[in-house]
C-alpha cells in the first residue's frame, strides 16, 4: 500500500508529502495490528523494527520518535498500556500491550481503511477524467 513513495532523502520526503504519503496517522493502525498479533507485551524498539516491514512503511524504518509519540497518545487514549521492565542488568525498557479499547479501535480502523480506499479510488477516477485518460489498470508503484 502506498509503496510508490518511500523517501530516502529530504527531497523524496517532500515529494511524498505532496502525494499524501505522510499520512502519519496510519501509524496507529500499524501499531495496533502489531500489538494484536503479538503473543505478549512488546518493547517500543521491536514495534519500530516490525513497523518497517508493514505495508505502510514498505521496508523503510519509521521515525522512532514518531512511533513513541504515537504510542504515548494511544496510551493516553486507553488503546495501549505500558509497564517498565527493569532487568538486573541493562537499561529499563517500556513494554506495550493492547487493551480491549485498542482492539475495538483496530476494528474501527478496518472499516475506516476500507472507506479511505473507496474515497481514494473515486478521487483517482476523477483525476484520470480531468486529464482525459483511462484509469491505468496497473499503477506504477515501486516495491
Amino acid at each position: 500500500m502506498w509503496s510508490s513513495c518511500n523517501p530516502k532523502n529530504d527531497s523524496d520526503l517532500q515529494a511524498c508529502a505532496e502525494l499524501g504519503k505522510s499520512l502519519n496517522r496510519l501509524s496507529q493502525p500499524t501499531i495496533l495490528t502489531l500489538l494484536a498479533r503479538a503473543d505478549g507485551p512488546m518493547h517500543g524498539y521491536i514495534i519500530v523494527q516490525q513497523a518497517a516491514d508493514s505495508p505502510m512503511f514498505g521496508g523503510t524504518k519509521p521515525d522512532a520518535a514518531g512511533i513513541y509519540r504515537t504510542l504515548k497518545r494511544m496510551e493516553e487514549s486507553g488503546y495501549v498500556v505500558s509497564e517498565w521492565e527493569t532487568p538486573e542488568e541493562g537499561s529499563a525498557r517500556r513494554l506495550f500491550s493492547l487493551t480491549k479499547s485498542g482492539r475495538d479501535n483496530l476494528r474501527r480502523w478496518i472499516d475506516a481503511l476500507a472507506c479511505y480506499r473507496l474515497t481514494l479510488e473515486e478521487l483517482r477516477e476523477e483525476a484520470s477524467g480531468a486529464l482525459g485518460i483511462d484509469i491505468p489498470d496497473t499503477p506504477r508503484c515501486s516495491h
